[in-house]
């Protein structure tokens, strides 16, 4: 027992320190951020896509020759959110990073300022560039698959490289970007100006060392890595490219729902962690989506399908205890759980019934949600579902969610039918523990009857 008690305490603390690191906050806020951005895209996506979300016989036709006149609109209205979501994501990411370091170092940094700075580093890496008879010169490329005009490759979508595909790089542009500021100020290394000089025109002028600086390390960045016949996005693509195969395979798709599911019933919020870490696939891969790809893996598919009702996929559960239970304790959990539950909100479940910790409900925690995880990846994989192209909020209610991700109505049943195979692997597991509860409630009245 000492050494479990040991295990769980480093575990804790060793998970616990990660999820309260500064990079994963900003990470964690960057992702909140997006999810704006992303709705907007998606309400002018469904109108480009309304004839598959709704394959109704003649409506083809008649949308054709009405909004269907617009969907190069529509395109770039969509183009002006998700087409940009690089510069979105990272830089939501290097403004929340600046901010956390001025609010606990205590650091005169500007967050807005470091967001400027990491624009300009974010553009020095976009365009693609070559040595070439004894110069560093632009690449061109007029080719139909591989549109690259005085180095920057462009498509429908408009410039390739701020849109999903950059976010990775964008990441690590903003760290460097952060981290230079960080150094800089630390080091005062910049132009202080009289305090007569208006606040606005000293904040600009204290960001010049640091910006400085930044471009200087990110240029000669550049230029190694041109020497060396690359740049930044190609070295990037080698270690993100893998990680992001593996999550997109089945198996990586279940130990992904394995590992938010074993945390949390340590008491660490499991989905923050894992999810700092495949928020960039999944938003890369849904981008992918919608330019032909097909990804399981995309937008948010866990909200959609797997964990329906919250971790532990519990929606059905906890509508199982509100019609059926018979014992105290999961009556009345139930009752204060049922509103937030339809919102797939479900801490008062995981640490009032409780799952965190207990043995007994271990199980069909962690198997319940693998198992509507396996469904919802294979009835989309194989076609039954239409892929996912849009991001629904995390709260989106059953049915409704799996629609808005697909943009159909099979996404909407597919929700049901994975809440219906989750509540299936909790069935037998939660009508045991409510007759055990049942057991020690009864025993407890008649003692304190016998007393």
């Amino acid at each position: 027992m000492p050494d479990s008690a040991t295990f769980k305490d480093k575990m804790t603390n060793a998970v616990g320190k990660f999820a309260g690191s500064r990079f994963v906050r900003a990470i964690m806020q960057a992702g909140y951020a997006v999810i704006a951005f992303s709705i907007i895209g998606a309400m002018f996506l469904i109108l480009e896509v309304l004839p598959q979300a709704f394959p109704i016989p003649g409506f083809a036709s008649f949308y054709a020759s009405t909004l269907g006149r617009f969907t190069n609109l529509f395109q770039v209205a969509y183009n002006s959110s998700m087409g940009i979501l690089a510069l979105i994501f990272s830089g939501t990411f290097t403004y929340y990073y600046t901010k956390i370091y001025h609010d606990e170092e205590h650091l005169n940094l500007n967050p807005l300022n470091s967001l400027f700075m990491f624009m300009m580093a974010m553009f020095l890496t976009v365009p693609q560039l070559i040595w070439k008879n004894g110069s560093v010169q632009f690449v061109q490329s007029l080719s139909k698959t591989n549109i690259i005009g005085g180095g920057y490759a462009v498509s429908t979508s408009g410039v390739t490289r701020i849109g999903a595909v950059g976010i990775f790089t964008g990441l690590v542009v903003g760290w460097l970007t952060v981290q230079i500021y960080r150094f800089t100020i630390k080091h005062n290394w910049s132009i202080k100006m009289p305090a007569a000089v208006p606040a606005g025109v000293a904040n600009s002028f204290s960001s010049l060392i640091p910006g400085f600086c930044i471009a200087v390390a990110v240029s000669l960045i550049n230029l190694l890595l041109v020497f060396a016949g690359t740049d930044i996005f190609k070295i990037l693509y080698i270690p993100f490219s893998f990680i992001s195969n593996i999550a997109n395979t089945w198996w990586g798709f279940l130990i992904i729902i394995f590992l938010i599911h074993f945390l949390w019933w340590f008491g660490i919020h499991g989905a923050t962690i894992m999810s700092s870490f495949y928020t960039p696939i999944v938003l890369a891969n849904m981008a992918a989506n919608v330019k032909g790809a097909d990804y399981f893996f995309a937008g948010d598919p866990m909200n959609a399908f797997v964990i329906i009702g919250g971790s532990g996929a519990t929606l059905g559960m906890e509508l199982w205890m509100v019609s059926r239970a018979r014992s105290i304790q999961l009556k009345e959990i139930s009752k204060a759980e049922l509103v937030p539950a339809l919102f797939n909100i479900n801490e008062p479940i995981l640490f009032g019934l409780p799952i965190v910790y207990n043995v007994q409900l271990f199980v069909p925690f962690v198997c319940a949600p693998l198992a509507s995880g396996i469904v919802g990846y294979l009835a989309v994989s194989s076609h039954l579902v239409h892929k996912i192209i849009l991001q629904q909020p995390w709260p989106t209610p059953i049915g409704l969610g799996g629609f808005i991700a697909t943009a159909s109505w099979q996404g909407a049943i597919l929700a049901f039918i994975c809440a219906i195979v989750a509540f299936l692997v909790w069935y037998p597991f939660i009508k045991h523990y409510d007759r055990t509860l049942l057991k020690q409630e009864q025993a407890q009245a008649a003692n304190q009857e016998n007393k």
